[in-house]
């Protein structure tokens, strides 16, 4: 099978992640979700007109010298209940009820009281410091379906929206393979290493709004792989980290299609991350991801977090960025190469070394500067994308 484009390798990931299904969840557990629903507004805000500083509520609009007779308080929860008439006044709170007859309000900085008269000692405006009944919103204002911030919250709250309809969070159980790895606190062998990738694909999956499984790790053998395998049963998404190559060892493909994988592509035209695999398998998406760190997490980047925020609903376009080169870059060959890199006041500079083989430079980088399949070589202060980390 010939390698497939980046943008070819999303679209057949986006096509096999369609939408979860809706559930309704409390506010205190919807913050980052995105509300799949318009929702109307249950009451107004403010219900009624309200004050909006600490002064004095006035039957009339003052000038300088006029005075009023105090005839009670309206504050936040407990209105005056009455009406004012001609030369009358309240004592009024930010947020408090304005009573019927009153036409503005005078701030207390610029009032002089003697006992139950005051005198206005700067003039007033009409309707001054009153905020209008539904100024913020009206019994059956829509707010439109959106990713869910602190604010939004507020908001919805304030309607007395108790709850919002979003999409089920999507499952993911994570499988690294490989007789060479160890669990991390164990005792590795001079020829194993500790298994590493699962934490970034874990993490990167939950900050996307997923659940996050990780599974046993994997052998290198028919038997053990499709035991993990069936550990997986009842995810959204399986992803698998190496055994996805042409070598001797590399038998996640094989054992995932006597499964029933039905495979959309395997090898995409781009480094690193070269042997990626994705498809259907046990009723969830498959995405084997190479074995490599710096493929592995890369390819989650392009691949799996689209896939996570479009089975929530979300928009699943990658934020792409751009810069001006800090150095000289070379001509690139017929693979996309994402490359880790620096960005500094507008300036990205990619490392030296790309091997995909080192965390520590990815754990370093905060951004995978894009350079296209058969793209010449850029010099420094030339203009490129990015994306950031």
């Amino acid at each position: 099978m010939s390698m497939i484009s980046v943008a070819e390798a999303l679209a057949r990931c986006l096509a096999l992640a369609p939408k979860l299904p809706l559930e309704l969840v409390p506010l205190r557990a919807a913050h980052g979700r995105m509300m799949a629903q318009p929702v109307q507004a249950k009451l107004t805000q403010p219900p009624f007109d309200a004050s909006a500083m600490d002064g004095y509520a006035l039957a009339g609009v003052g000038a300088v010298g006029d005075t009023f007779q105090m005839v009670g308080e309206s504050a936040a929860g407990r209105s005056f209940g009455g009406a004012l008439h001609a030369g009358q006044a309240v004592r009024i709170f930010t947020g408090a009820p304005v009573p019927t007859g009153v036409a503005s309000i005078a701030l207390q900085e610029d009032v002089a009281r003697d006992g139950d008269r005051i005198t206005l000692t700067a003039p007033t405006a009409p309707r001054a410091h009153i905020r209008p009944r539904g100024q913020d919103f009206a019994l059956g204002d829509v707010l439109e379906p959106r990713i869910l911030r602190p604010a939004d919250l507020a908001l919805l709250a304030a309607m007395n929206i108790a709850q919002v309809a979003v999409h089920r969070r999507p499952i993911v159980a994570i499988m690294a393979t490989g007789d060479e790895l160890v669990a991390v606190g164990g005792d590795p062998n001079p020829d194993q290493i500790i298994a590493s990738n699962g934490y970034a694909i874990a993490a990167m999956a939950e900050a996307a709004g997923a659940n996050a499984r990780l599974l046993p790790i994997a052998p290198d053998d028919r038997e053990g792989l499709a035991h993990v395998f069936g550990l997986a049963r009842g995810a959204d998404v399986i992803v698998t980290i190496g055994g996805a190559s042409v070598g001797a060892h590399d038998l996640v493909g094989e054992v995932a299609a006597n499964l029933g994988m039905e495979r959309a592509f395997w090898r995409i035209a781009m480094r690193p991350g070269k042997p990626l695999m994705a498809g259907r398998l046990l009723d969830a998406v498959m995405l084997g991801l190479p074995g490599n760190p710096v493929s592995a997490i890369t390819c989650a980047h392009l691949f799996l977090l689209p896939m996570l925020r479009a089975m929530q609903g979300q928009s699943p376009e990658i934020a792409v960025k751009t810069a001006v080169l800090g150095a000289d870059i070379a001509a690139n060959g017929p693979r996309a190469h994402y490359m880790r890199a620096k960005v500094q006041d507008g300036v990205i500079t990619p490392f030296a070394s790309q091997d995909s083989a080192r965390l520590m430079l990815l754990a370093n980088a905060d951004a995978l500067l894009i350079h296209p399949e058969s793209a010449p070589a850029l010099p420094k202060g030339a203009k490129v994308s990015y994306i950031p980390l």
